[in-house]
């Protein structure tokens, strides 16, 4: 019996063609598994309740109503962070029990499975921010904008999240048990999250914080979200935010392929 093997060189369009053809087994495990997106569809929703109820009185000075309007937007930005968790745990999952191993004997690129489930996080990222927009909508959050800039504030988040979760992916091929994963991407994204102007201005923070805070890809998408969705400027603050997107990718693509070629080989 002969085992199919990978060929040498399999172009760009033919290893996109493959991700997406693999993308279908992310989709099936969440279709067969629904409660897999209860940590992002659940949590922002605890997130945003907490914030607007607990806190959004002596932060928003009194008027919930206000800070629900400046919250929301900043929280689809966590949301998208946290969501990007799953990958990392599901890659490093499958790799523990050997199914990458069972991808290696298929004539596909080396490259495919990492793909297939970094197009299958889709999935994740529009139910979170989709569950996340209807649900503020029924607190009283508003779009005083149109229908477009909402759609557009969507694709935006679902491209962030992609662009995101090549980090995550690294952190999934680097260590060696799926429960470390969690650990080790929160203490990256917690500083991002709290240092920003998520959930409070940026005029309020110290003014050292205040330099980190403005360059900030969570202050810069947060920005755009409240000007696609509240109406405000969004061209500058969307040319930081997209810099910022194409680094992650630059950067992280290619130490995540890396990792994964020497975590498998």
């Amino acid at each position: 019996m002969t085992t199919a093997v990978a060929p040498n060189h399999i172009g760009p369009l033919r290893t996109i063609q493959h991700g997406l053809t693999l993308s279908a087994r992310s989709v099936r495990k969440i279709r067969k598994n629904p409660e897999q997106l209860i940590d992002v569809t659940l949590q922002p929703i605890l997130m945003l309740v907490m914030f607007t109820y607990l806190f959004g009185g002596a932060i928003g000075g009194g008027d919930r109503d206000a800070y629900l309007q400046l919250l929301l937007p900043g929280v689809m930005v966590q949301t998208t962070l946290f969501a990007s968790l799953g990958i990392g745990v599901a890659l490093c999952t499958d790799i523990s029990k050997g199914v990458f191993d069972r991808f290696r004997s298929l004539p596909i690129a080396r490259s495919a499975p990492l793909l297939g489930a970094v197009f299958g996080d889709v999935i994740r990222y529009a139910t979170s921010l989709i569950i996340m927009l209807v649900f503020g909508m029924i607190l009283g959050f508003r779009i005083h904008t149109d229908p477009l800039s909402a759609v557009l504030d969507l694709l935006l988040m679902i491209a962030f999240g992609l662009c995101l979760c090549w980090v995550s992916v690294l952190v999934g091929m680097l260590v060696k048990s799926p429960q470390a994963v969690p650990g080790a991407l929160i203490a990256f994204i917690l500083p991002l999250t709290f240092a920003s102007n998520v959930f409070v201005p940026t005029s309020t923070l110290p003014g050292w914080l205040q330099a980190f805070t403005d360059v900030n890809p969570v202050t810069l998408l947060t920005e755009v979200n409240r000007g696609l969705l509240n109406g405000g400027p969004v061209s500058g603050p969307l040319f930081g935010a997209l810099a910022w997107m194409v680094g992650f990718v630059v950067v992280f693509y290619p130490l995540a392929m890396r990792a994964y070629r020497r975590r498998v080989s």
